[in-house]
C-alpha cells in the first residue's frame, strides 16, 4: 500500500514499491494528464512535482513517495487557469502538445524557485524536457509571459 497526498488529497493505492509513479497516477488513479513518453527518464514528458520538485514520474518508484506531496498537471489548477497554463494558450505553444503537462510542469518548478528567470535560466532549466515539434521558442517566450504575470 502507497499513501501519499495527490493534488491536495489524501490517496492510498494498492502497487508494488518499485511501481513506477506513473502507472501509480495512470492506471491506479486514472489521472491521464501525465503522459508516458521515453520510459526512461529522457524525454520529460512525464514530469510532476513530488514535494515542490519536478520528477520524472517513469523513474519515480511508488516506495519514494509514500507520505509526499504530489501534484500532476491536473492539480496545478483546478480550473486550468495556471498563469503558465494561459500563457501557453496565448503563445500557441502546442502543437502536438503530448509533451506540454511536462513541459508545464517543468516550469512551473523553475517560476516558484525563481519567478522572473532571464532566458538563459529558462533554457537551462528546460534542459531535458522534450518536444518533438520543436516549438522551444515558443515554450521560452510562454514561461517569459507568465513569468511577466503578477
Amino acid at each position: 500500500m502507497v499513501a501519499f497526498t495527490l493534488n491536495g488529497k489524501s490517496v492510498s493505492v494498492e502497487a508494488d514499491d518499485n511501481t513506477p509513479l506513473l502507472w501509480v497516477l495512470r492506471d491506479h488513479l486514472n489521472l491521464t494528464g501525465t503522459k508516458y513518453g521515453c520510459g526512461a527518464g529522457l524525454c520529460g514528458a512525464c514530469t510532476v512535482h513530488v514535494n515542490g520538485a519536478a520528477v520524472k514520474a517513469c523513474q519515480t518508484e511508488a516506495a519514494t513517495i509514500k507520505g509526499a506531496k504530489v501534484v500532476t498537471i491536473e492539480g496545478l489548477s483546478p480550473k486550468s487557469n495556471h498563469k503558465l497554463q494561459k500563457a501557453w494558450i496565448a503563445e500557441q505553444v502546442p502543437q502536438c502538445g503530448y509533451c506540454q503537462s511536462g513541459q508545464i510542469m517543468k516550469a512551473a518548478e523553475l517560476l516558484a524557485r525563481n519567478p522572473k528567470p532571464n532566458r538563459a535560466q529558462i533554457v537551462a532549466h528546460m534542459d531535458g524536457n522534450i518536444c518533438r515539434c520543436g516549438t522551444y521558442n515558443r515554450i521560452i517566450a510562454a514561461i517569459q509571459r507568465a513569468s511577466q504575470e503578477a
